[in-house]
């Protein structure tokens, strides 16, 4: 087991226990990406978490595939799909390197490129799941831009004591807005929609097309 595997084991039951810190900007997320889903199509989530997004999602989709590199995250997940009486959403603990290939629909990824060692190549296995013309749906935390200078700064410095303590993940991106956006076109996407929910840290909803 990884070292980040680890960790979201040890915070998956107080994760599964929060509310969601910003209701409004998860509603839009929600609301703008099942614009873009329709009853026939198949859908791979990379890390799902414990599963609420995929939960809310699943009834628009003809099948979904929600899936985590942590064991005790899907475990929740796995129970919130079985008490929504989900039948066409299955769970699977894996990475991107080990999803399966699809091809799929769309690939949804919220709240996890800031958190991948390395960008471009994961973009890269994102599109080898994608059929022609399929959709990548993301929200990424793009610190850089964060408007407060002082919160971007102390979550800048706390990090490395937060790692050694066992409290942050191992990798942290700080990005702009413009450089991930540029990373998904040179991934070979095609950006339709984007939209900062929040703004002020931002968190960058993207909805990009496969060339």
């Amino acid at each position: 087991m990884s070292v980040n595997a680890m960790f979201w084991d040890r915070v998956a039951k107080r994760y599964a226990a929060q509310p969601v810190s910003d209701p409004a900007a998860y509603e839009v997320t929600l609301s703008r990406t099942a614009s873009y889903l329709s009853a026939d199509q198949t859908i791979l989530e990379l890390g799902c978490g414990t599963g609420s997004t995929a939960v809310t999602l699943a009834p628009s989709v003809a099948q979904m595939l929600a899936t985590d590199f942590s064991a005790k995250m899907i475990e929740f997940g796995q129970e919130r799909a079985r008490a929504a009486g989900l039948s066409n959403l299955k769970f699977q603990v894996c990475d991107l390197e080990t999803a399966p290939v699809g091809p799929f629909d769309a690939v949804l990824a919220f709240n996890l490129f800031h958190l991948l060692p390395e960008l471009d190549a994961s973009l890269q296995k994102v599109s080898q799941r994608l059929k022609p013309g399929g959709l990548f749906i993301s929200k990424t935390v793009c610190m850089q831009d964060a408007k407060s200078g002082l919160k971007r700064r102390l979550i800048g410095a706390v990090l490395p004591m937060m790692r050694w303590v066992g409290k942050a993940p191992d990798t942290v991106h700080f990005m702009t807005v413009r450089d991930w956006q540029r990373r998904i076109e040179m991934a070979g996407f095609e950006i339709l929609e984007t939209g900062s929910y929040p703004a002020d840290l931002p968190s960058r909803f993207v909805v990009a097309r496969k060339s």
